[in-house]
Protein backbone atom coordinates (compact mmCIF):
# COMPACT_ATOMS: atom_id res chain seq x y z
CA UNK A 1 0.00 0.00 0.00
CA UNK A 2 1.24 3.41 -0.89
CA UNK A 3 1.85 5.73 1.87
CA UNK A 4 0.32 9.74 1.57
CA UNK A 5 3.29 12.11 1.45
CA UNK A 6 3.14 15.35 3.77
CA UNK A 7 4.02 17.35 0.70
CA UNK A 8 1.48 18.51 -1.81
CA UNK A 9 1.98 16.50 -5.58
CA UNK A 10 2.76 19.58 -7.44
CA UNK A 11 6.00 20.51 -4.66
CA UNK A 12 7.16 16.71 -5.23
CA UNK A 13 7.36 17.59 -9.27
CA UNK A 14 8.95 21.04 -8.97
CA UNK A 15 11.85 20.60 -6.67
CA UNK A 16 14.05 18.61 -8.84
CA UNK A 17 13.40 21.04 -11.81
CA UNK A 18 14.41 24.20 -9.97
CA UNK A 19 17.52 21.86 -8.81
CA UNK A 20 17.88 21.15 -12.44
CA UNK A 21 18.06 24.51 -13.31
CA UNK A 22 20.56 25.53 -11.02
CA UNK A 23 22.95 22.62 -11.89
CA UNK A 24 22.56 23.94 -15.59
CA UNK A 25 23.48 27.79 -14.46
CA UNK A 26 26.43 26.34 -12.56
CA UNK A 27 27.51 24.29 -15.35
CA UNK A 28 27.05 27.52 -17.89
CA UNK A 29 28.44 29.63 -15.18
CA UNK A 30 31.36 27.48 -14.86
CA UNK A 31 31.98 27.53 -18.82
CA UNK A 32 31.40 31.05 -18.88
CA UNK A 33 34.35 31.29 -16.88
CA UNK A 34 36.84 29.16 -18.37
CA UNK A 35 35.86 30.49 -21.99
CA UNK A 36 36.58 34.75 -20.39
CA UNK A 37 40.03 33.54 -19.84
CA UNK A 38 40.52 32.34 -23.07
CA UNK A 39 39.96 36.33 -24.23
CA UNK A 40 42.36 38.38 -25.39
CA UNK A 41 41.62 41.14 -22.62
CA UNK A 42 43.48 42.98 -19.63
CA UNK A 43 44.15 40.44 -16.52
CA UNK A 44 42.27 42.44 -14.28
CA UNK A 45 39.81 42.31 -16.44
CA UNK A 46 39.50 38.55 -16.66
CA UNK A 47 40.03 38.49 -12.61
CA UNK A 48 37.07 40.88 -12.29
CA UNK A 49 34.76 38.95 -14.24
CA UNK A 50 35.89 35.36 -12.80
CA UNK A 51 35.37 36.84 -9.31
CA UNK A 52 31.67 38.04 -10.40
CA UNK A 53 30.91 34.92 -11.98
CA UNK A 54 32.54 32.96 -8.76
CA UNK A 55 29.42 35.51 -7.13
CA UNK A 56 27.10 34.43 -9.20
CA UNK A 57 27.64 30.88 -8.78
CA UNK A 58 27.54 31.35 -4.73
CA UNK A 59 24.67 32.85 -5.29
CA UNK A 60 22.95 30.11 -7.07
CA UNK A 61 24.12 27.45 -4.42
CA UNK A 62 22.61 29.45 -1.76
CA UNK A 63 19.41 30.14 -3.18
CA UNK A 64 19.06 26.76 -5.02
CA UNK A 65 20.48 24.06 -2.96
CA UNK A 66 20.39 25.86 0.41
CA UNK A 67 16.69 26.48 0.15
CA UNK A 68 17.78 30.58 0.72
CA UNK A 69 15.13 31.59 -1.53
CA UNK A 70 12.37 30.94 0.65
CA UNK A 71 14.48 33.50 2.88
CA UNK A 72 14.66 36.98 0.66
CA UNK A 73 16.34 38.46 4.26
CA UNK A 74 18.74 35.44 4.52
CA UNK A 75 19.63 35.52 1.11
CA UNK A 76 20.01 39.09 0.98
CA UNK A 77 22.47 38.72 4.27
CA UNK A 78 24.86 36.18 2.55
CA UNK A 79 24.59 37.81 -0.81
CA UNK A 80 25.99 41.42 1.08
CA UNK A 81 28.61 39.33 3.29
CA UNK A 82 29.99 37.33 0.21
CA UNK A 83 29.73 40.75 -2.25
CA UNK A 84 31.82 42.51 0.60
CA UNK A 85 34.74 39.70 0.75
CA UNK A 86 34.72 39.52 -3.44
CA UNK A 87 35.40 42.98 -3.54
CA UNK A 88 38.22 42.35 -1.04
CA UNK A 89 39.65 40.11 -2.58
CA UNK A 90 39.50 42.08 -6.45
CA UNK A 91 40.99 44.78 -4.43
CA UNK A 92 43.58 42.98 -3.18
CA UNK A 93 44.22 41.34 -6.80
CA UNK A 94 45.02 44.72 -7.99
CA UNK A 95 47.56 45.15 -5.58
Amino acid sequence: MEQASPLPKDCRRRRPDLLTGAWLALLLLSLASALLTMLPILPELVGGGILLLALAKARVILARYLDLADSPAWLRGFTIVLSGFTILVFVLYLL
